[in-house]
């Protein structure tokens, strides 16, 4: 006889002496996930379930062994419980006469109506019945078969698994591009594009000598990345992070010359006089801009206007460890063809 679901017993431990289950009204907004098509979009879909209190569903997607003694039970073990996270690890699968059973590692992290946290992990089973060989309803759907949850001591976001059962460990995180992501979120993700920030960024690996290498030294690498942010009508704004063995993760700014820039008659459509540096700004923005791998340079090119006859244009090389401004230009006259002037010109290396 199988043993009954320890999963819902971990969160219950979570519910609160005298407190009263939520009400559906006093449910939180969270997203309906009712999908079977796979045994992770099945857990994903419990807690869906859970965090909506839609608890007759969150029922139905365990088999003939049920979670607790009984449906009032199941229901009364999340009186205390405000909303569940849930991460899945890798899952593995195994075939046994016409079903497939996969096993998910899981972690939850539990949120209880005073703002308290607490962290399960373990290891769910799932088992899908052959579809072909199922004549006559009631259908039987990928289902939960068991599962298991332990109080984590781990952050949530380190707490899955690494598997279950004969599963294969998940890939190694990159500990970098995570925090640069998160790094990126934190900083500009109420500013940028959300179809942008949606996507993933553009990663480099720059591998170098350091000038005090000595003979016989390993490379160096530095890593980029590359997020891009907006899009206007002619220009798209971008933000660069980088990395190297030692530094933590940073924004990269990029050094522009601040101009004073004179037209006659202090009309810009007019003649251009002259124009002269007057100092120097840093921005943590890069516009219209691209990473060359070759040539380990990033460009950027600000169109003033969208036919581009005046504008201004960086080039950064990669250094030692470091992007630096080697050439800038500016076109400043709006005469309708592009004549850029080269304001700064660095690019002999010391």
């Amino acid at each position: 006889m199988r043993r009954a679901l320890l999963a819902a017993i971990a969160l219950l431990s979570l519910a609160t002496t005298g407190q009263t289950a939520l009400a559906a009204g006093d449910a939180a907004e969270a997203p309906y996930v009712d999908d079977r098509s796979s045994a992770e979009a099945v857990i994903h879909s419990l807690y869906s379930a859970i965090n909506r209190h839609e608890f007759a569903r969150a029922w139905s997607y365990f088999g003939d062994t049920k979670p607790a003694k009984d449906f009032d039970s199941f229901v009364k073990g999340y009186d205390g419980t405000a909303k569940v996270e849930v991460e899945t690890g890798a899952i593995s699968d195994e075939g046994a006469a016409g079903s497939i059973f996969y096993n998910v590692p899981v972690a939850i992290r539990a949120t209880d109506k005073t703002g308290g946290e607490k962290v399960f992990a373990g290891c769910y089973t799932l088992r899908q019945v052959n579809a072909q060989i199922q004549a006559a309803p009631p259908f039987d759907p990928i289902h939960i078969e068991k599962g298991a949850l332990k109080p984590s001591t781990a952050d949530f976001e380190e707490a899955v698994p690494p598997s279950c059962g004969d599963g294969p460990p998940p890939p190694k995180k990159d500990t970098a591009l995570e925090q640069a992501k998160k790094a990126f979120l934190a900083t500009y993700g109420d500013q940028c594009d959300k179809d942008l920030v949606a996507n993933e960024p553009e990663v480099f690996s720059i591998k170098y000598k350091d000038k005090d290498a000595r003979p016989g030294d390993p490379d160096k690498e530095t890593r980029l990345f590359h997020f891009s942010c907006s899009a206007a009508a002619y220009n798209e704004s971008s933000v660069y992070y980088m990395t190297d063995e030692l530094s933590a993760v940073q924004q990269l700014q990029f050094a522009e010359p601040k101009m004073d820039i004179r037209y006659e008659n202090n009309d810009s459509n007019g003649k251009l006089l002259g124009m002269s540096i007057v100092g120097f700004q840093t921005s943590g923005w890069a516009v219209n801009s691209d990473y060359d791998p070759d040539a380990h340079t990033i460009t950027t090119f600000n169109k003033w206007r969208g036919v581009g006859d005046a504008s201004d244009a960086g080039t950064y090389l990669f250094r030692n460890g470091n992007f630096s401004l080697v050439q800038y230009d500016v076109d400043a006259s709006y005469d309708g063809k592009e004549n850029p002037q080269t304001v700064v010109d660095y690019n002999t290396a010391p």
